[in-house]
């Protein structure tokens, strides 16, 4: 969705605040998709803090479904999205100092704010989802959900550091 920011953009001290609902229905991150259980519109303000350029101050929630990265178990992850961008109009361009890439939302004296959602959900997207804290994960050997019980998997993990030493008795032996 686009917001035309021409009258904040042109008119020094000028504020306004809108909300936005979102289109975004699911969330693709390399070829995985995230569905959307919830989300709440998107709270904008916007304030023109000189000639041609204007602050955007927002936040969000998304609630998104994902997989336990121990067990598999769907879990509902809320992201708390929070924005502060400074843009500026087309004609200031000359005018913007090294380092400022939130010239990708604008179109002109449009700002886009699909893409920054997505730019936002990007930033504040977990490294880790887990169900629980001392979730136990699956099994490797069987599959079985830990954290309902134990398997009778042998889980026995040999010291690396002996390999060498099984290798010799192994290479000693007459057949």
């Amino acid at each position: 969705m686009f917001v035309n920011l021409t009258d904040v953009l042109t008119n020094e001290g000028k504020v306004v605040t809108m909300q936005v609902e979102t289109a975004l229905e699911q969330f693709k991150i390399g070829d995985t998709v995230f569905p959307v259980k919830d989300k709440t519109p998107v709270d904008l303000t916007f304030t023109n803090i000189g000639k041609g350029k204007a602050r955007i101050i927002g936040n969000a929630k998304i609630t998104f479904s994902m997989n336990c990265d121990r067990c598999l178990k769907s879990v509902d992850k809320t992201l708390t999205l929070q924005f502060d961008r400074e843009v500026f109009a087309p004609d200031m361009i000359e005018a913007i100092p090294d380092g400022a890439e939130d010239q990708e939302f604008m179109d002109g004296y449009q700002f886009n704010v699909e893409d920054l959602l997505s730019n936002e959900i990007v930033i504040n997207w977990p490294m880790k989802v887990l169900c629980k804290p001392d979730c136990k994960g699956i099994c490797r050997q069987c599959g079985k959900d830990l954290n309902t019980g134990t398997c009778d998997c042998d889980t026995f993990v040999p010291d690396p550091r002996m390999a060498v030493i099984k290798d010799i008795f192994n290479g000693n032996k007459e057949v």
